[in-house]
């Protein structure tokens, strides 16, 4: 990992510190083992000590983490034989969503996520994962394929929101927004859905109104980015961190809510950290979670769902 958030800077000196011991160890003589070993133990107490205590707005940081996983890191790593579709068969293909057919601990499903990009040019491609009305629309277009043929659908919800922009209204942001979680709503094949980094808005519920909603510990999920409240409220950014504190955006506050399901375990230091057990961690919780909407009818699929939904106040 070579980027530390601002909050994690005693971490980050200490473990250059580290770095820096092993690499004199490598080119010398003098054993620094111990001192290493040392050094290593403080900064892991320090680490578990830091994000035991994060903050709503710190939490925010590391949900969006530039080394966080993204979708396609999460297909390579707890899907097998992944399968593209692409376009909405209506106006164009919208990068900010990807999905297609896969195979889940050997279960056939329908995955679909927002995909965010990892550096500047496929960040620009996927535009940073905020999705035009093509891309839900070709999330419903997947979401009925999953329906007809009986597939699970699983989706992995990472946006700053639907994107805002004139031509996304003009074609009819809100109404597909709108058609998106109805058809979620409407399915009568399990529906598991997991916010994995950031839960923005409309543009986040339009693909995870499901039967069970997980969430990372260290994901946020709210009805508008701890910014934009502020700027409401305060008129200014700056109180970001106020916001998000006001809002209640984290997994253990939603869960207290009951507006998750689930929280999924990250590996120390989050899931930018060790990509690896990220990815373990969530595919141990979807598969359970699958397992447990197995044998249910279509009838009861869709009552469950509605019914979780409609109790939230």
């Amino acid at each position: 990992m070579n980027s530390f958030l601002d909050f994690e800077r005693p971490i980050a000196e200490l473990e250059n510190r580290v770095s820096e011991l092993r690499d004199t160890a490598d080119n010398g003589d003098v054993d620094l083992s111990a001192e290493i070993r040392r050094l290593e133990v403080k900064a892991r107490k320090l680490l578990s000590e830091t994000y035991k205590k994060l903050t709503p707005w710190q939490k925010t940081q590391v949900a969006r983490h530039p080394e966080r996983p993204h979708f396609k890191d999460y297909v390579a790593g707890i899907a097998e034989g992944f399968v593209p579709l692409a376009g909405d068969r209506n106006f164009a293909e919208d990068a900010a969503i990807v999905g297609g057919l896969a195979r889940i601990d050997g279960r056939k499903v329908m995955l679909i996520g927002h995909e965010k990009g990892s550096d500047t040019a496929s960040r620009l491609k996927h535009n940073f994962g905020m999705a035009k009305p093509e891309g839900y629309r070709k999330a419903i277009r997947m979401m009925q394929l999953a329906d007809r043929f009986g597939l699970p659908v699983v989706t992995l919800v990472d946006t700053p929101g639907a994107f805002p922009g004139v031509q996304a209204e003009e074609r009819g942001q809100a109404e597909a927004i709108a058609r998106a979680t109805e058809q979620c709503l409407a399915l009568g094949v399990p529906m598991v859905a997991t916010i994995v980094g950031e839960g923005g808005s409309g543009g986040a519920v339009a693909i995870a109104a499901a039967n069970r909603v997980l969430m990372y510990e260290h994901a946020v999920y709210s009805v508008i980015s701890p910014e934009g409240c502020a700027s409401i409220l305060w008129r200014t950014a700056d109180k970001a961190a106020d916001a998000a504190e006001a809002m209640r955006i984290t997994a253990g506050h939603l869960k207290e809510l009951g507006v998750v399901d689930r929280i999924v375990q990250e590996p120390l230091g989050g899931a930018h950290r060790d990509h690896a057990k990220a990815y373990s961690y969530l595919k141990a919780a979807i598969v359970e979670e699958l397992d447990g909407l197995d044998g249910m009818g279509r009838n009861a699929l869709v009552q469950q769902r509605r019914q979780k939904f409609l109790a939230m106040n």
